[in-house]
């Protein structure tokens, strides 16, 4: 599994031309599931997302976490993360996994990050998307967890 997470100012989501999805400050999670992942990389994903401290605290440190900001999560599925360039300049997606499976890992995902932090927004499954956002900082963390159990 494979997340960008984007620290916002705040972010939205359209679908259609309607708005489906906003947030105040908090992240923005790009993610990404691949042919491997399982129920234990979710849960594991979830958990670091939610305890990332990637917000200043009163001496400019990165330390502070979303419950400290009120912060706030929106999570976009992205197989293009899976996305392979290696050969040519056409990505190929064979390392991505299957959308009926994905679509369950995702759901699984977004669950997951309710039960960790309360406050969870979401796009919606394989819908083309607009996605609007203020990175804050930038700040911007890539997580991929494909050689975990």
């Amino acid at each position: 599994m494979r997340v960008v997470v984007q620290r916002v100012a705040h972010a939205a989501v359209e679908v259609d031309g309607k708005e489906i999805a906003r947030i105040g400050r908090g992240f923005l999670v790009l993610a990404g599931f691949g042919k491997e992942d399982n129920d234990a990389r979710v849960e594991w994903m979830a958990r670091k997302v939610a305890s990332l401290r990637i917000f200043e605290d009163a001496t400019g440190r990165m330390a502070s976490g979303l419950d400290v900001v009120n912060g706030e999560i929106l999570v976009v599925s992205q197989f293009t993360l899976y996305g392979d360039v290696k050969k040519g300049a056409r990505p190929g997606f064979e390392g991505s996994a299957p959308p009926d499976r994905a679509r369950l890992l995702y759901e699984k995902f977004v669950s997951d990050l309710r039960v960790a932090f309360p406050r969870v927004s979401a796009g919606e499954f394989q819908a083309h998307m607009h996605v609007s956002l203020v990175n804050d900082g930038p700040v911007t963390i890539l997580i991929d967890n494909d050689s975990s159990p």
